[in-house]
Parts: structure tokens; sequence; C-alpha cells
């Protein structure tokens, strides 16, 4: 949690217990409704002082936590793909389902598209040559991919 939100939520956190505070001694109805009044009115001007700090801490809360589901599905991504390679049977290009393609490191679900649009496959290198992946896609799979 950066310094920021830590400050933010301090200054809440004393704002509240001053708040409770406030209402802890006995005195006459009339002191009450005034000690009220003015403890109202310190916390509206309290609140109104860190809201635009709080809005910030918002914001760096959501823009962590984007990251951090980003990394979420990149991490499960490379765990699906290593959880599907199976080196002793190569992928045959052209009979390949969709997903036996998605499985291969690297190849999205647009490439995996694309690599069945374009078949018929004499040779695996047609994958960069008809450019249908990039070398350094190709090189990362083609150990893992026939064209028979």
């Amino acid at each position: 949690m950066t310094l920021h939100i830590r400050t933010v939520l301090r200054s809440a956190c004393l704002l509240l217990a001053f708040s409770a505070l406030a209402g802890c001694n006995s005195i006459s109805s009339e002191d009450q409704r005034r000690r009220d009044e003015k403890t109202r009115e310190e916390a509206a001007k309290a609140t109104e002082r860190i809201k635009p700090e709080l809005k910030e801490a918002g914001k760096e809360l959501g823009q962590a936590a984007r990251e951090a589901a980003e990394d979420a599905r990149a991490a499960a991504q490379g765990v699906k793909e290593g959880w599907n390679r199976d080196h002793s049977h190569p992928l045959d290009l052209n009979t390949a389902t969709e997903s036996d393609l998605e499985s291969l490191p690297g190849i999205t679900k647009s490439d995996a598209e694309r690599i069945i649009r374009n078949r018929p496959y004499r040779s695996k290198n047609e994958l960069v040559n008809k450019r249908i992946i990039s070398e350094e896609s190709y090189e990362r799979i083609r150990d893992d991919v026939t064209a028979d």
C-alpha cells in the first residue's frame, strides 16, 4: 500500500475516532446540540479536505488491481501452456483443433484461427513463409508441430 493511501486512511480513522470521542462527555442538551453541530461541521470539513486524496487513492488502487489482473492472466496462460505441452507427439498443422493449437506456447486464439484458415500446409515453415505467425512465434513451436 502506498504511503499516500496509508496517510489518507489514517486521516479518515482519526476523523472517526474524534467524532466518537466527541459524544462521550455528559453535558446539558443545549451544550450537547452545539457540540454535535460543531462535530458535524468539523467532520464535514475534514471529509471535504481529504476527498481529493481519497479519490486519488482509489484511482491508484484501481490501477494496481488492473495490473495484478493482467499479471494473473499471463501467469494462468503460462500454466496452461506448460500443462498442455506434450513434446512426444507433435501437432499436425493440417488436422489440429483450434484448442490444440492454442495449447502451443505463445499461440493465441487469433493465431490458431489464422493457422486453420490457411490450411493445407506442406511443411511447417509455411507458417512463417505465409506470414501467419512471426519468426519468433515459430521458433517457440517449431519442435511441437508437423505438417504431415
